[in-house]
């Protein structure tokens, strides 16, 4: 028991040594401890998204079994759910290729002390959270040392790169999928897979009275509202924001009183947003918080490409997505990508339920056009929330979290 209080009062006081082979967060006592009664396990959530899904996975987890510790890479969603964090995700989130040098000297350092760690303290399970190419590497690293590797939300190799399915039969001990086609693809490659369904599902409010939240508000009757969702990280955000800062002013030309809520990702300080928003003719609500605290009374919203277009879908506000890199990054992503859709949505629903404009289409005049069109045109509208709702049929059941949560303790149990 004192050995216990030890090591978790090491946890406040955490010793990091100057050596980066020695490097030892909590102190070198800390597998001793682990090794008597505790289980240890490393998660890796390398941007914002994974950050929430892994908050939800550690809390299932503790639920089923409360006497796990956890370190490992995220935000402040799995902080707050117990989870030692070691590096921050923001600071290792990136979007395209050419921005990845940015951060690399970050990413380098937290891919050696998870090396170190797994090597000195051989973990109990290791949890992967999207986040390919570097996850896809710390897994050799846990396959060397006989770490078992649960691989939760599958990197997109069905779409791009799909080589990179070999490795992961190879280093991958079990995978938890979250779209329904994906288990299909990893089955027939030889990587034991488990459909488990999507957690955005687990996080959906119930539906609200979006003419009554517009009242509570105090938001114009008959004159629409736009949910701004640039992205999570800041290239995204530099890539987009402006744009959409701009269409949202041409649509104010047509709905003079039109108003504009902004969905401020935890990895995001309101100010970053700010500096593209405080000179808009638009009145810019910036909302921080979450997509569907954003959404609740939205009747169009303009989304950059990836987890935000489900959530939108789930809450069935019609949009338009955007998807926008460097012109390097896209050239490589025409020659390599091969599916017909950028866009989630459209890709579950198998056919292109909502407009995308991809690099050089987007520009203002397109998206406020794009925008337009969905508000003024009945047809366009209803057809497209009815085909919004289908996409939640597709995504399954509810429990993503606590599925994943009794695979990976079954992992562990078989390891011991």
């Amino acid at each position: 028991m004192l050995e216990h209080l030890s090591y978790f009062s090491s946890l406040v006081n955490p010793t990091v040594r100057n050596s980066e082979n020695s490097w030892v967060p909590g102190g070198e006592c800390a597998r001793d401890a682990f090794s008597r009664d505790l289980k240890f396990v490393v998660i890796v959530a390398g941007e914002a998204s994974a950050d929430l899904h892994g908050s939800n996975l550690v809390k299932a987890m503790k639920q089923l079994a409360p006497g796990i510790v956890f370190w490992g890479v995220g935000g402040k969603n799995m902080e707050q759910a117990g989870v030692k964090i070691l590096f921050s995700s923001s600071d290792m989130a990136v979007v395209g290729i050419t921005e990845v040098f940015r951060k690399l000297r970050t990413i380098a350092r937290a891919s050696g002390r998870l090396k170190h760690i797994l090597r000195s303290k051989r973990p109990d399970l290791l949890i992967l959270i999207d986040y390919p190419d570097f996850n896809i590497h710390i897994a050799r690293t846990a396959k060397r040392f006989q770490v078992p590797v649960l691989y939760y939300i599958s990197p997109q190799v069905w779409a791009w790169r799909r080589g990179r399915v070999r490795k992961i039969a190879r280093r991958i001990d079990r995978m938890a999928v979250i779209l329904p086609f994906e288990k299909t693809f990893y089955g027939k490659r030889g990587v034991s897979v488990d459909y488990v369904g999507h957690p955005l599902l687990d996080a959906l409010p119930e539906e609200v009275d979006k003419q009554q939240v517009g009242v509570e508000l105090g938001l114009e009757q008959g004159y629409p509202v736009v949910g701004l969702l640039p992205g999570s990280r800041k290239e995204e955000i530099r890539n987009l924001l402006p744009v959409m800062v701009k269409s949202v002013q041409i649509l104010g030309r047509r709905y003079p009183k039109i108003r504009c809520r902004l969905s401020l990702a935890p990895t995001i300080e309101a100010r970053f947003v700010q500096s593209f928003t405080e000179n808009s003719s638009v009145e810019i609500e910036v909302i921080p918080g979450g997509t569907y605290e954003t959404l609740g009374n939205c009747h169009v919203a303009l989304v950059a490409s990836g987890t935000a277009t489900l959530e939108t879908a789930l809450m069935g506000v019609p949009m338009v997505i955007a998807y926008k890199v460097s012109p390097f990054s896209y050239w490589v992503g025409r020659i390599v990508v091969r599916v017909p859709y950028i866009g989630l949505v459209n890709l579950v629903a198998g056919e292109e339920v909502v407009p995308e404009l991809i690099q050089d289409k987007v520009v203002p005049d397109r998206l406020a056009h794009e925008a337009l069109t969905i508000l003024e045109d009945p047809g366009i509208r209803e057809n497209m929330i009815k085909k919004l709702k289908g996409i939640k049929e597709r995504l399954g059941r509810l429990g993503a979290s606590e599925a994943t949560a009794k695979i990976a303790l079954e992992m562990m149990r078989n390891r011991s």
